[in-house]
């Protein structure tokens, strides 16, 4: 009997095991999933701010000679 299993077979008795076990636990798995996707789709679609584009600007010769003290 063990010999005529396939891999759909196989599937479908991982999909009741986890249908009969772990039924309380997927309405906060599909919530937290959803969060997610919220939370990512937003992130993707907000342009970058003014700070990150900002080119870092190198110390020139004429800094360290206006600075007092130098």
């Amino acid at each position: 009997m063990g010999s005529n299993l396939t891999g759909w077979h196989g599937l479908i008795l991982l999909l009741v095991v986890l249908l009969l076990f772990a039924a309380p636990k997927l309405p906060g798995l599909a919530r937290s999933l959803g969060q997610s996707i919220t939370i990512f789709r937003g992130e993707v679609k907000k342009p970058p701010a003014d700070d990150e584009m900002a080119p870092v600007s190198e110390p020139s010769a004429t800094d360290d000679a206006t600075k007092p003290g130098a």
